[in-house]
């Protein structure tokens, strides 16, 4: 392979027609210029120039390769400008956090990409665990999740807490915990660790989620709460996702005597070298959440 400093020197030569004047150039002595030739020559086994005194000519290999060279240097300095150009309204940036935060933010990440076109956002709602494992693997540069990676690569920072809630049907008045049982449960990705968290705290008959009568399940944050809607079940979630649903008449949230927030944390992967787009996503992200 062609050594780029040597091929430098000898097409700034060419196109001088000095050496000293490239040294100059260059910031190299002239006989620096000299041995480099002499080592695109010795690299390339054939002679490039002529030399005539303190003048020299160009042989056929020599001008062939000046006007490849050109080209060769040029392709390499925009592929050097290409990769060191950062600017953060332009590129991708991929983001994953559960629904419940995500009926908010996602939207607002739109408003930035209109506002800036270059600039695109992957968005994918998961649970924790899944976040947690594509942040691991660095397929996402940004993460926002309610339980903490445990994983040593998996850098966090607290950004807000979402408070969670016991959400039935409209007409449901009483939440005794045989009424509960009687219900029973619509479930989603992460309603095993909500139910834990909330019902824990306010009844103390509450164990585990088995106890409670499998009423449902949906994995898509915008129809959890149909089948509650309906009267099939009731469920806990944050209540940034009970406040998007588009039915709320349909809905009750119940004041339980010991709230439970969750704290939301966005998360990095430490090894990823992070580029200025997705440092400008992640100050948008925490000005916004601290807003909702």
């Amino acid at each position: 392979m062609i050594n780029l400093v040597w091929l430098k020197t000898f097409c700034t030569l060419v196109e001088v027609g000095h050496f000293t004047k490239t040294a100059d150039m260059l910031f190299m002595t002239q006989s620096g210029v000299s041995q480099q030739v002499k080592k695109l020559e010795q690299q390339l086994s054939t002679p490039l120039l002529i030399r005539e005194g303190k003048s020299f000519s160009l042989t056929d290999a020599g001008i062939k390769l000046n006007q490849q060279g050109q080209n060769l240097l040029q392709r390499s300095a925009e592929l050097e400008k290409s990769i060191k150009y950062d600017d953060q309204y332009t590129g991708t940036v991929t983001i994953a956090s559960p629904g419940s935060i995500g009926l908010k933010l996602y939207p607002y990440m739109l408003d930035i990409q209109q506002q800036h076109p270059k600039l695109a956002i992957d968005y994918k709602f998961a649970p924790n665990k899944n976040i947690a494992q594509d942040l691991v693997e660095r397929k996402i540069d940004i993460g926002l999740v309610t339980e903490l990676c445990k994983a040593e690569n998996i850098v966090s920072q607290e950004v807000t807490v979402e408070p969670l809630v016991l959400v039935t049907a409209h007409n449901v008045s009483n939440i005794e915990w045989g009424k509960l049982i009687k219900i029973g449960f619509i479930n989603h990705p992460d309603g095993q660790h909500h139910a834990q968290l909330l019902l824990s705290k306010n009844y103390p008959q509450f164990e585990h989620i088995n106890q409670l009568e499998h009423r449902g399940f949906s994995n898509q944050i915008s129809l959890i709460l149909e089948p509650v809607s309906r009267g099939i079940g009731f469920t806990v979630l944050p209540l940034h996702a009970v406040n998007a649903f588009s039915n709320q008449k349909a809905l009750k949230v119940h004041k339980l005597k010991h709230s439970v927030n969750e704290t939301l944390y966005l998360c990095q992967n430490r090894h990823t070298l992070e580029n200025n787009r997705s440092k400008f996503i992640k100050r948008k992200i925490i000005d916004f959440i601290g807003l909702i």
